[in-house]
């Protein structure tokens, strides 16, 4: 019997991993746009589609550090603009739709943070897209149930208990850091 589409990912993943260049993220965009089109028989998508779990780790690089995980999302849930500190992400939509903004930070003379938008895009299944180190942008279920692959150069955990993320928070009509 065969490799499935995971276990295919996680090979080739790991062959190519090292530091972030355009071939990298080139191999990694191209790995997980297999995944979106697996085969519905392979029992592991089966097992997502089937269980719509938020949040899923489907595999974790002891040797590189990379992780892979699914999201199951309903329509409408928000996530509010973020980076994702030293961490380069890719996120694959194998089922439903996502609008994914992204944003600048801009930093007035007197300090004060906030975010211009600067646009969205809606992905359908299919559809990969990357956010290198210090991207910005928020993500938005508009058709679901979705699938979401979410590939991570390191775990995000580490970097948000190490205080390297930055999420950004609403104050009236502009998006800024700091408490709400």
């Amino acid at each position: 019997m065969g490799k499935d589409a995971l276990e295919d990912f996680v090979e080739r993943t790991r062959a190519a991993f090292g530091p972030l260049t355009t071939e990298l993220v080139t191999t990694v965009r191209e790995q997980l746009e297999q995944l979106t089109t697996s085969r519905a028989h392979e029992r592991w998508i089966e097992e997502l589609h089937r269980d719509a779990l938020p949040s899923k780790e489907l595999y974790r690089d002891g040797a590189h550090g990379f992780v892979l995980l699914s999201h199951s999302e309903t329509t409408g849930l928000y996530r509010a603009p973020h980076d994702h500190g030293r961490s380069w992400v890719a996120y694959a939509l194998a089922r439903g739709e996502m609008e994914i903004g992204t944003f600048v930070r801009v930093e007035d003379a007197d300090g004060r943070v906030r975010l211009v938008q600067r646009d969205a895009t809606l992905l359908k299944a299919g559809d990969t897209r990357v956010y290198l180190p210090g991207d910005i942008h928020d993500t938005r279920c508009i058709r679901g149930p979705s699938l979401l692959f979410r590939f991570t150069e390191r775990d995000l955990k580490t970097e948000e208990s190490e205080h390297r993320l930055t999420r950004y928070v609403a104050r009236g009509r502009l998006w800024t850091t700091g408490p709400s």
